[in-house]
């Protein structure tokens, strides 16, 4: 195999200019960067990428844990933090776990074993207690509320926007009200639960277990909520959750069967999706790709200062009134 002592010699330039062009540095003059290209090119030379990522002590890469890649969810966290990685020449490894801890712990492995130069989780599994121990290999953010620790947080206060969403129901006259969320036992979902059972408190009325509707991740599971409320004698007058695609599915299927939205049946849905906007759904806005950027921008900081201590930055949120309540 050829190395960069044969390239710099077919080439006709020094050993540290191929090493400058090899490592894209801008400071090169165009006639010797091409030389050098072209002398890669007859010499069929490739770099070894460990090699090099021993050298300069990182990789250009980072991990981003989420549990399904094709969750618009997790779709806008990730479309976030792409684009402000790709402002700066960072690259992401996609690392799908179906929630379950040894694949999330095969990633903490990847940043012990200096595979990747820091983490983002979308969301987890495993505790922050297990988590928090990896931060001395490099840094970890997360996408909710981590607390008080070295891993960093970008997050919204998925209490208060569930909260503002119950209220505003409440608001217009509606007492019997169901949710639909996704996995239930998740950090953001179990303070969206305790903003539903507050509010219902709040206004002497009891929870119905009928009416609350978990692992609600898409259109499909959403019409397997009207399908059950069908079969109900006891129905809810409103529901509200946690992704705007199922609440798309609830408005369509409803209306299929003779439901009408929102006389029989109001909807809220969240994140303010495209698919919102063009089927009139109401909805709370959480601008997931915000989340996202902001995630990679305090992990580059960290990733370039290693002395910078974690932080906690929480973003808003805000309801948009459609035509589905």
């Amino acid at each position: 195999m050829a190395n960069i002592k044969e390239i710099a010699k077919l080439a006709g330039v020094s050993i540290a200019t191929v090493s400058r062009v090899l490592n894209q540095h801008p400071y090169v003059r165009e006639d010797k960067r091409a030389a050098v290209l072209e002398a890669v090119e007859k010499l069929n030379y490739s770099q070894n990428m460990n090699a090099v990522h021993l050298v300069k002590g990182k990789t250009s890469m980072i991990a981003v844990v989420l549990p399904y890649v094709n969750h618009p969810y997790f779709g806008g966290i990730t479309d976030g933090i792409a684009n402000a990685s790709l402002a700066c020449n960072y690259k992401l490894i996609l690392c799908q776990t179906d929630y379950r801890a040894e694949e999330e712990q095969k990633v903490l492995d990847m940043l012990r074993m200096k595979q990747v130069d820091g983490i983002v989780f979308c969301s987890k599994t495993m505790t922050w207690d297990e988590i928090e121990p990896y931060t001395v290999y490099g840094p970890i953010i997360a996408c909710e509320n981590a607390g008080d620790r070295a891993v960093s947080s970008v997050f919204i206060d998925h209490y208060g926007s569930f909260k503002l969403g119950m209220d505003y129901l409440i608001a217009k006259g509606h007492r019997k009200i169901g949710y639909f969320i996704g996995r239930g036992d998740s950090y953001i979902n179990m303070n969206r639960k305790r903003a539903y059972m507050d509010a219902l408190q709040a206004i002497g009325e009891e929870p119905y277990a009928e009416w609350q509707f978990e692992r609600i991740f898409d259109f499909e599971r959403g019409v397997e909520v009207v399908r059950r409320l069908l079969a109900m004698k006891n129905r809810p007058t409103a529901i509200l959750g946690s992704g705007d695609h199922p609440a798309a599915a609830i408005v369509a299927e409803a209306r299929k069967h003779g439901i009408r939205v929102p006389e029989d049946l109001a909807v809220i849905g969240s994140d303010n999706h495209p698919i919102a906007e063009v089927l009139g759904i109401t909805t709370i806005e959480l601008s997931m790709y915000d989340v996202g950027k902001n995630a990679f921008e305090i992990l580059f900081e960290r990733m370039n200062d290693k002395s910078l201590p974690s932080t906690r930055k929480e973003l808003t949120y805000r309801l948009i009134e459609r035509s589905t309540v």
